[in-house]
């Protein structure tokens, strides 16, 4: 029975959106089982993927958060 962890920043990928959506979060599902499926022969139904969504406030990245990181490199970027 395999176990999928997937972490994600909650951060949604459009403006406006604050967290991945319901059917992001099933089309991921669904995608990681199919491939558990065609590379391993997992069958679906003894598969489990659990999605963590994670404060970009707890998510780091280079010693620095990741706001801070992003703020880091968007100064330089403008040098």
């Amino acid at each position: 029975m395999p176990i999928v962890n997937i972490q994600i920043t909650r951060e949604g990928s459009t403006p406006g959106t604050t967290a991945a959506t319901a059917e992001q979060k099933a089309a991921l599902i669904a995608g990681v089982s199919r491939l558990l499926l065609d590379v391993l022969d997992k069958p679906l139904d003894s598969t489990f993927v659990v999605i963590d969504e994670v404060e970009l406030e707890n998510w780091g990245r280079g010693g620095l958060s990741v706001p801070q990181y992003r703020e880091q490199q968007r100064a330089e970027g403008s040098r």
